[in-house]
């Protein structure tokens, strides 16, 4: 019964890693992606394709370690924000699809709408945000 008690134990605690990883790194992503944005607005064009490569690498990342970090037991009920994780996971995958409108639009048209990359923004802030509510209450 003590080892049973130390593996869950461990397992928690790897989780919870896990899950403050995945807000890292998609903190990281959101940072990213503002600057993104804002090289977008002031040059009316879309950077080099590797550095929103390199952006959307990041956000997938941490779209499969959130996902990971969620395969355990619910956090948060207390506080009620236990349905914010997968929440926010699937936010990420939207914004993560969003992010290849916004490529395939790129590459098709050679100029992209910025109202699609407000979509695709919106989506991605919203998600962080519904994470870092989880992160901080569980």
């Amino acid at each position: 019964m003590d080892r049973a008690q130390t593996l869950e134990e461990k397992e928690e605690v790897t989780l919870s890693f896990m899950l403050t990883l995945a807000f890292w790194i998609l903190a990281a992503t959101v940072a990213f992606g503002s600057a993104l944005a804002f090289l977008h607005l002031r040059a009316a064009k879309l950077p080099p394709w590797p550095v929103g490569a390199l952006h959307g690498l990041a956000g997938a990342t941490g779209l499969v370690v959130l996902t990971l970090a969620l395969q355990g037991p619910a956090r948060g009920a207390e506080y009620g924000v236990s349905a914010f994780g997968p929440a926010a996971g699937v936010l990420v995958a939207l914004a993560l699809v969003m992010g290849l409108v916004v490529l395939i639009l790129a590459r098709r048209f050679r100029r992209t709408s910025g109202l699609v990359i407000a979509i695709h923004s919106t989506i991605a802030v919203t998600a962080f945000v519904l994470l870092l509510a989880y992160v901080s209450f569980s």
